[in-house]
């Protein structure tokens, strides 16, 4: 356990790096391509680490596990996850979509961080799921991460002159904004297509899932 929570500190500290100054000096020592070749290797190397550390780490239960939580959970934060994919203005490199006309379209509308709730709700499932101190550990480590990253982005965008319209017509927490008449949700705009490719991954991973990752989720 002790070697997880280790590698667990090290993959949060590696990702946090981009909130603090540091990053700057080091964009500037490096240039911005090389540090973010460097920063995706160590994020890489950090997380085989914690995957390591996860799987020798005992299987301690804190309590009974919900398994119809991945069940529930899963296809909706997959869904999330294809359709952030798509025209996301807070995504990396989603700067022209910040400054054009209508930032806020299709998943977007919904919250403007599909991304990072749809990492979230599938920690969260299987945190309910496991019950043990290992699972509430590692994926743990992602649900803090994507909270704090999508605080963070924000953070950075607000320099950005396209922000105030963003923010004016999304939400962070899905549905508040279409709640308070800011924003309606647009189902033309979200489509079809990846909608199913996450549903179609959600059904691939389900029954594959003894296979992958050693473990049954039904």
């Amino acid at each position: 356990m002790a070697n997880l929570l280790l590698a667990t500190a090290a993959f949060l500290a590696t990702h946090f790096v981009s909130a603090t100054p540091l990053r700057a000096r080091l964009v500037g020592a490096l240039g911005e391509q090389p540090y973010r070749g460097l920063y995706s290797l160590v994020a890489f190397a950090t997380l085989g680490w914690m995957i390591w550390a996860f799987a020798g780490a005992p299987r301690e239960p804190l309590w009974t596990g919900w398994r119809l939580g991945p069940l529930l959970l899963v296809p909706l934060a997959l869904v999330l996850l294809a359709c952030g994919t798509a025209r996301n203005p807070t995504a990396v490199g989603g700067e022209r979509v910040l400054q054009s006309d209508e930032p806020a379209r299709g998943m977007i509308r919904v919250t403007r961080h599909p991304v990072m709730w749809g990492i979230m709700l599938w920690a969260a499932a299987h945190i309910l799921a496991s019950g043990t101190l290992r699972a509430l550990v590692f994926f743990g480590a992602f649900v803090l991460l994507a909270a704090l990253g999508s605080r963070s982005l924000d953070a950075r965008k607000r320099t950005d002159p396209g922000w105030p319209r963003l923010a004016a017509a999304t939400s962070h927490v899905p549905f508040v904004a279409i709640a308070q008449g800011r924003n309606r949700l647009d189902l033309r705009e979200i489509g079809w297509v990846r909608p199913v490719a996450g549903l179609v991954l959600f059904f691939v991973l389900f029954f594959a899932h003894p296979w992958l990752f050693g473990a049954r989720p039904y």
